[in-house]
């Protein structure tokens, strides 16, 4: 498993019996909600404290493995990608227990809007993301590449 560094942001949280389902693991509603969470604050800080954004589109959601209620688990996310008016942020639930695999992984975009709602430019001179990523960063860059070239 790759290391964490400083363009990462790392989310934990506590499988509480609400947030779960009839078999008594993470509800899929739970899921999204906590990646969602989740990659808002990548994008957020990566796109600077006067970002004003909104979710496009969930490129990908992946989850691999069941998570039991009182589980602890821990999402990193980092932006992957970046255009002229939108953040790619991706996701990565880090493997639960002795496991060597993520619980779950997803790719998401935002926009920044002005007031009326209407897409802008990401302001300023922000650190660009770097060409070449580590392990799982770049796999996830490349399969939301490609989701982006995808039209609904």
């Amino acid at each position: 498993m790759a290391t964490s560094d400083d363009a990462e942001t790392l989310t934990h949280r506590l499988i509480l019996p609400r947030d779960g389902n009839h078999h008594g693991t993470l509800y899929a509603g739970v899921l999204l909600s906590l990646a969602l969470e989740a990659a808002y604050a990548a994008a957020f800080r990566a796109a600077g404290l006067n970002a004003n954004l909104v979710l496009k589109r969930v490129l990908d959601l992946r989850c691999f493995e069941p998570v039991p209620i009182g589980c602890v688990v821990e999402i990193r996310a980092r932006e992957v990608h970046r255009a002229r008016a939108q953040v790619v942020v991706a996701l990565f639930g880090s493997p639960l227990g002795e496991r060597a695999t993520p619980w779950m992984d997803a790719i998401m975009q935002f926009v920044p809007v002005d007031e009326s709602g209407r897409p802008e430019p990401l302001e300023g001179e922000s650190a660009m993301v770097p060409s070449e990523l580590p392990s799982p960063w770049s796999q996830l860059r490349e399969r939301g590449i490609r989701l982006l070239a995808v039209r609904a």
